[in-house]
């Protein structure tokens, strides 16, 4: 079955086009439930994989147009509801897989163990099983940020606000709460801007966007490859 394939643009932003577009889209879209729960954001941590030889990290970096880079992730710091997921770049477009896998599972995966993988229901997890097998994939950053999420149900529109990016700083500890991070982007302030979409972006929302936040700096640079960055700075 062919993967959905969607639109999704990135861009830096300063806190106060923030606070401009921020106060915008609370009047005009709907708050992702996640955030509505937790006061109108929550925390996002995420483990991901590369292989051997860093494909992840080298694909993105060469522009390399189809690409796959697998991540397990929690929510607000608990094992409650743990994913295993791969984004998909195809082209200009993403797409994600995403399975909910127990907190045993997960320990397997983070000691980058294959044993029984091949035998799961999960196709996901199979592919996981076989990338482990043939190039060595395994656990390589932890991701933390905060996001405030907005919701518009033409053409499936989510957009995201990230901030407070950290690394775990060669930790792969996933369930630890009290694990040091270090913030990524320097100063800390710069805000990453995701717009997702199916096909078209609607017009109504594309004008919202782009009367509260008109010089909005377009970037290719994921938050998994400023991670590994840092990380190879300090």
């Amino acid at each position: 079955m062919a993967l959905p394939l969607r639109h999704e643009l990135k861009y830096f932003i300063a806190r106060p086009q923030y606070e401009v577009l921020s106060r915008v889209l609370k009047g005009a879209l709907q708050l992702d439930p996640n955030a509505v729960k937790n006061g109108g954001s929550y925390h996002i941590r995420s483990l991901y994989f590369d292989t051997v030889f860093d494909d992840a990290l080298y694909d993105k970096l060469s522009g390399v147009k189809d690409r796959d880079k697998y991540r397990i992730r929690i929510y607000n710091l608990s094992d409650k509801e743990i994913f295993m997921e791969c984004k998909t770049k195809v082209g200009a477009l993403i797409s994600k897989r995403s399975v909910k896998i127990s907190r045993d599972m997960a320990e397997q995966l983070i000691a980058a163990d294959p044993t029984g993988l091949e035998n799961t229901r999960s196709g996901l997890i199979r592919d996981v099983y076989r990338e482990m097998r043939t190039r060595l994939l395994h656990p390589v950053v932890i991701v933390d940020y905060e996001r405030e999420a907005y919701l518009h149900p033409a053409e499936e529109v989510r957009i995201t606000f990230d901030m407070k990016l950290r690394t775990g700083m060669n930790s792969i500890d996933l369930f630890n709460p009290a694990l040091p991070t270090i913030p990524v982007i320097d100063g800390g302030e710069n805000i990453i801007l995701e717009v997702k979409y199916n096909r078209v972006l609607p017009p109504y929302i594309a004008s919202l966007l782009s009367f509260g936040c008109p010089e909005a700096v377009q970037c290719a640079s994921s938050k998994y490859v400023m991670c590994r960055r840092y990380e190879e700075k300090v």
